[in-house]
């Protein structure tokens, strides 16, 4: 027999033998052999993981909870003679100085402003964030034009004159003045000098009607601020034929009988809120009482910061970043320079330029408070650094995109606003979230100019005797710390899901 055959005519007389059992890939056991013990280099550090969190979590739980004092009224409560054993952190003292932390030595009958400006902004903030949420345009106008304006009145108090109108006024009408008299003697040198004469003497005609236009634009101003200082009735008056007027010319400008009804409407109900609003804080007869912005600390100052820094942060980074890719070497050599200096300085320094050396700059007659010029530094800082994050995201954008959107016949700014902004935006969500975290952690750095945010609070309370223990120190940064982690972290997770949503219909 051939050995095909005897190949084909074999049959076995024994059983293979049986396989070893698959190794278990779902559940905990499953993942600790993929993920933590699937090689000796990933034993070793997980070992070296787990005896790192061991001398880090353990001593940190025992000092916030085990060893913790939750009850006291002095510093005697968290002493380890007085109590007996090891004291950990000294919880008394947060509870004593709570309202420290939170408010500053803002007077105690007026903060129910602040409760009630912290609980506008979530009842604002909230719907903005849930994005089934309808409305968004109207919430999102409320919150970033409405709620500024409502907030300050309510922080700082006073009324329209709260805002510095008087100030304002006599700057501008000192400018018109300067320029009228720089015009004079323009016109009165070009008299005395016959070689150029006739052209200093056009130069100071135009210069001297710039002037008076400057005074005629600043007079809508000037009438505000008299009918400011004066009495309210006549203030109303202005305020009815203000609103009459920009009602009729947007009820026309929208179409007129045809299509301008909502349009007309929806300008009657915004001026009616806005006279409701002045009408209810009283703005037009002094408002609250004024509370200066030395008073103010803790963490009404960290959000004040923080908010306005990064709400003002993306419109100046966005158009930096559009400036430094415009095709106009003005714009763009502009928006590149402002960006490299302001860059090119630690924040600090901007804090002490703002606080410290603006004013010296600044006429006599026209001051700024220390909070807004740290606002302002703060905004511009922070809108060179939010630039560069914003131009990479639309560098990324491939240039088929607008190629696309001009072969349909898009214009530059619809093609920018509406086809790779966007696109660039959502790219660009880690780096721009990034950027939030830190600004919200480099607020504590205008504790350095004077302004008391939650950790120069903290720090502040350290010299109070009452309180004096070797742990009072670390209770207190450990209770700031958590306020930063928590909203640090839920602005990480935030991110997170947005940019999930997003990017859905890439996956």
């Amino acid at each position: 027999m051939s050995d095909s055959a005897t190949a084909a005519s074999f049959v076995r007389r024994e059983l293979i033998p049986e396989r070893a059992a698959p190794v278990e890939i779902v559940g905990l056991t499953g993942f600790l052999r993929a993920r933590l013990f699937n090689s000796p280099t990933n034993i070793l550090l997980t070992v070296a993981c787990l005896l790192l969190l061991w001398v880090t979590i353990v001593p940190t739980i025992e000092f916030l909870l085990v060893d913790a004092v939750w009850i006291g009224k002095d510093r005697t409560a968290c002493l380890a003679d007085k109590v007996g054993h090891p004291v950990g952190a000294c919880w008394p003292f947060i509870e004593a100085r709570f309202t420290q932390f939170i408010y500053g030595f803002y007077p105690e009958p007026e903060r129910w402003r602040v409760n009630l400006t912290f609980f506008l902004g979530a009842i604002l903030l909230l719907p903005l964030l849930i994005p089934r949420l309808p409305a968004k345009g109207l919430n999102a106008g409320l919150f970033f034009v409405a709620f500024p304006v409502v907030a300050f009145f309510l922080l700082h108090g006073g009324g329209l004159d709260g805002m510095g109108i008087s100030g304002l006024t006599g700057l501008l009408t000192g400018f018109a003045d300067g320029i009228g008299d720089l015009g004079a003697a323009l016109t009165k040198a070009g008299e005395a000098t016959a070689v150029v004469g006739p052209l200093l003497q056009l130069l100071g005609q135009l210069v001297a009607l710039l002037g008076t236009a400057v005074s005629f634009l600043i007079w809508p101003l000037v009438r505000l601020n008299g009918q400011v200082q004066g009495s309210s009735r006549p203030m109303w008056v202005d305020f009815a034929a203000t609103a009459a007027i920009a009602s009729l010319i947007l009820f026309l400008l929208s179409g007129g009988v045809r299509s301008g009804w909502r349009m007309l409407l929806g300008s009657a109900a915004t001026f009616a809120g806005i006279g409701l609003v002045v009408a209810v804080m009283g703005l037009d007869s002094g408002g609250f009482p004024i509370v200066d912005t030395g008073l103010w600390g803790g963490f009404l100052v960290t959000m004040v910061v923080a908010v306005t820094g990064i709400v003002t942060s993306m419109p100046i980074g966005i158009a930096l970043a559009l400036g430094r890719r415009s095709t106009i070497p003005l714009i763009r050599f502009s928006s590149i320079g402002f960006i490299e200096i302001w860059r090119g300085v630690p924040l600090i320094t901007v804090l002490f330029f703002a606080t410290y050396m603006l004013p010296l700059f600044l006429p006599g007659h026209f001051k700024i408070d220390g909070l807004v010029r740290a606002l302002i530094g703060i905004a511009l800082f922070s809108g060179a650094y939010m630039a560069e994050v914003i131009r990479g995201g639309l560098q990324a954008i491939p240039r088929g995109q607008s190629e696309a959107a001009n072969a349909v016949g898009l214009a530059g700014w619809q093609t920018t606003g509406l086809i790779v902004l966007p696109q660039a935006l959502r790219d660009s969500i880690p780096g721009i979230v990034n950027s939030f975290i830190g600004q919200f952690k480099d607020t504590s750095l205008v504790s350095t100019v004077a302004l008391f945010d939650l950790l120069g609070q903290v720090h502040a309370a350290f010299a109070d005797p009452v309180w004096a223990t070797p742990t009072t120190l670390f209770t207190g940064f450990a209770f700031a710390g958590m306020i930063y982690f928590a909203f640090c972290f839920g602005m990480s997770r935030y991110s997170l899901f947005v940019e999930n949503r997003l990017n859905a219909h890439r996956k």
